[in-house]
């Protein structure tokens, strides 16, 4: 697999390569999964660097405007956040609360067709929750 060039990607949505972009972005990608913004800053303190709470969550929120990153409400609680290399729904196991990534439903983003008139779509999120096969096993 290829390394990817961070700063290009992130220079490539038309944001600046800033170094919190850099390193929240790259630790993102490497990491994989879905990561709340705690574990994201756990990650960045566990990498020896510095970076307040507030510039982790403004540059998730930056990377996730320009579809770099993927938030995703996942019900009471934390958004999660992940690369988002695909458009994609999400299943959340209401016992071990593990989620799991869900294809779309139709094409590409945003997966579905809404009826709304006047509205220009162009984002749809579905949770899909109920119990995973690992905690339907245990059962």
């Amino acid at each position: 697999m290829p390394a990817v060039n961070t700063s290009q990607v992130i220079r490539g949505t038309g944001l600046r390569a800033t170094k919190p972009r850099i390193l929240v972005y790259g630790l993102l990608r490497d990491a994989g999964g879905h990561r709340t913004a705690d574990e994201v800053a756990g990650m960045v303190a566990d990498s020896g660097r510095r970076l307040p709470r507030a510039s982790i969550y403004n540059v998730l929120e930056d990377l996730s405007r320009v579809d770099l990153v993927m938030r995703a409400d996942r019900g009471p609680g934390s958004a999660i956040y992940e690369v988002a290399d695909t458009w994609h729904h999400h299943f959340v196991c209401r016992e071990c609360g593990r989620v799991t990534d869900v294809p779309c439903a139709i094409g590409s983003k945003p997966c579905l067709d809404a009826d709304v008139p006047g509205a220009v779509i162009d984002e749809a999120q579905i949770i899909f929750r109920g119990i995973c096969a690992s905690c339907t096993d245990r059962n």
